[in-house]
């Protein structure tokens, strides 16, 4: 049965921050467009800043779907799974928005993070709903350790290459909507 929580504190904050992965969801206004539902798993990556506020750093990828979706609507989900130890899952809900590479925001909340090899924002989600959920029918799985490939990949692209990656990839979302398009011209 699910339930319904004040805030992200105690048990909660202990069990979202100790999760090696999580997913975040998010979708244009109106009836049509793509959901996108994003794996996210970098160590570090992500942060309690209050007991209604999270952020997680968000790196230059293949898709810039969750920036379009906030720049659209603001509207994020992120939901965190126990894939071992007793079950669970924890919900967020709330309003997002990034913060860029280029904002003079970004380099205080990027100090909360220890890999930003690849950065290109910072998501900051506002949540007005917390719940779990018994998670029985998440599977048990074992944690055997971190893909470093893609802050390394990021790296060695340089500056000029992650911009030239992101004005390639990142303009646009699947639906057209404009996402990552602050990198000086």
């Amino acid at each position: 049965m699910g339930k319904l929580h004040e805030s992200i504190d105690g048990r909660l904050r202990a069990f979202i921050e100790a999760q090696p992965m999580f997913f975040v969801a998010t979708a244009p206004s109106g009836p049509g467009g793509h959901v996108n539902v994003s794996p996210k798993g970098i160590g570090g990556s992500f942060a309690v800043l209050d007991e209604h506020t999270v952020a997680y750093l968000d790196y230059t990828a293949s898709g810039a779907e969750t920036i379009a979706h906030l720049r659209e609507n603001g509207r994020i989900t992120l939901m965190f799974c126990a894939f071992s130890g007793p079950p669970n899952i924890v919900r967020l809900h709330g309003t997002g928005r990034f913060v860029t590479l280029y904002s003079p925001e970004f380099e205080e909340l990027a100090e909360l993070f220890p890999e930003r090899r690849g950065a290109r924002a910072v998501i900051v989600v506002d949540v007005h709903r917390v719940s779990d959920s018994c998670g029985y029918g998440v599977p048990l799985m074992d944690y055997v350790g971190e893909r470093d490939l893609l802050p390394p990949y990021m790296e060695r692209k340089g500056e000029d290459g992650r911009v030239e990656y992101r004005r390639t990839k990142n303009l646009t979302s699947v639906d057209g909507l404009p996402a990552f398009d602050f990198d000086p011209v």
